[in-house]
């Protein structure tokens, strides 16, 4: 089923750089965005990305969630 055709706020086309002239849409075929200015047009999510290498997810948990030292504080007396 084919959805209406919807402008991208901020969304900036790759071929003529116009910003606010992309329209997002979808049918049977998949998911399309397309340039109003420009003509430009290409189906969404062939490529698949790969999740980027992080200090968070390369590093290994084993010390992380353990107690190094326990420090106490002790209230100050009042005068």
């Amino acid at each position: 089923m084919a959805s209406p055709k919807r402008f991208i706020a901020g969304a900036v086309c790759p071929r003529c750089a116009e910003m606010d002239k992309i329209v997002m849409y979808s049918n049977d075929d998949g998911q399309f965005r397309e340039c109003v200015a420009c003509g430009y047009h290409d189906k969404q999510g062939e490529a698949e990305v790969a999740e980027l290498d992080t200090r968070v997810n390369q590093r290994s948990n084993r010390d992380d969630h353990t107690v190094k030292q326990v420090v106490f504080f002790k209230a100050g007396q009042e005068d």
